[in-house]
């Protein structure tokens, strides 16, 4: 049993290892935690650690690259960050076809604290030019997105999961996975809400309480934030009218920005974003983090009633 993203993300690599000749997974001395050691057990000869040294790691994938390799790099986001400006001037000015897994990203590593929650990914990573970025929602996403990624997607591609909280979202929505698509998991047309990973459940858990208050909503798995897929956000604002946005990340520059920024030009509709403001904080455990910061499906629910303009006591609807 796979319990969780980066489980996945081992799994699949070492699976593609036999397929691909040229596959190539590189780490920073975090092998067993992001689980690329179980590409380098199968396939030892494929498989570097550069050590501590992020900005090496990007450099070194690139070279690989840049010689015909494929290279997946494995290391945790917000580490991964320290690399910006080789990821940017090499790999991103060059369109290498580097894949770079950020694992343990958002509120996942709950226990370690603000250093080491990155919640400013995915705004770093959607500014330069030729990288896609890619949230999968939880492990059957995992297995949907990474194979076709590293087998079909040419050029770079950062792919953001988190360490071990792993909730069961996509495994009963029938859908193929392809970069630049989203994917509608509940149909409606009073509001449409829209997110990505593992918080996105939440927006599920809302939309079911809404409907009870007789509230139609739309929710879509937004795994593709770069690029993104305009017609479905635009056909989403002209059915329902208003959006709201719910990212385990900072509001600036995330995934509500990405969708703003599609829905000022397409067709402009009242919008909430839900998501950080500031750093994060060490905690017990993710769920504990997601209430403080207020990424649960209560936060939605009062948002969707906000913008509906609708005074409805969520708390005694329970």
């Amino acid at each position: 049993m796979i319990e969780s993203m980066r489980d996945a993300v081992g799994m699949v690599l070492s699976e593609l290892g036999s397929e691909l000749d040229d596959l190539v997974v590189v780490t920073a001395d975090v092998g067993r935690a992001t689980r690329a050691y179980m590409f380098g057990k199968k396939y030892p000869s494929r498989y570097f650690n550069v050590g501590i040294a992020e900005q090496h790691l990007i450099s070194f994938a690139a070279g690989l690259a840049a010689v015909g390799a494929r290279p997946v790099v494995c290391a945790f986001s917000m580490f991964l960050m320290r690399a910006w400006e080789q990821i940017r001037n090499t790999v991103g000015r060059m369109n290498l076809n580097v894949k770079m897994v950020g694992t343990h990203a958002g509120f996942s590593d709950h226990a370690d604290g603000s250093s080491h929650q990155s919640l400013e990914d995915i705004a770093l990573m959607r500014t330069i030019h030729n990288i896609s970025v890619v949230v999968p929602a939880d492990v059957k996403d995992v297995l949907r997105s990474l194979p076709v990624i590293v087998k079909d997607v040419k050029g770079p591609v950062y792919y953001r999961v988190g360490r071990d909280y792993t909730p069961s979202i996509t495994d009963n929505y029938d859908y193929e996975y392809e970069l630049g698509k989203a994917y509608i998991l509940e149909e409606g047309y009073d509001i449409a809400i829209m997110s990505a990973g593992p918080v996105l459940l939440e927006s599920l858990v809302a939309a079911k309480e809404l409907k009870r208050l007789g509230i139609s909503v739309a929710v879509v798995n937004l795994i593709n934030i770069k690029p993104i897929d305009e017609v479905l956000i635009e056909s989403m604002a002209r059915k329902c009218g208003r959006i709201i946005t719910v990212e385990e990340h900072a509001i600036y520059g995330g995934i509500g920005s990405a969708v703003a920024e599609v829905v000022t030009q397409k067709y402009p509709v009242p919008m909430k974003f839900i998501g950080v403001v500031g750093y994060g904080k060490s905690a017990k455990n993710v769920k504990e983090l997601w209430n403080y910061y207020g990424l649960n499906s209560e936060a939605i629910m009062k948002a969707s009633l906000e913008l509906l303009k609708l005074d409805v006591n969520i708390d005694e609807t329970n």
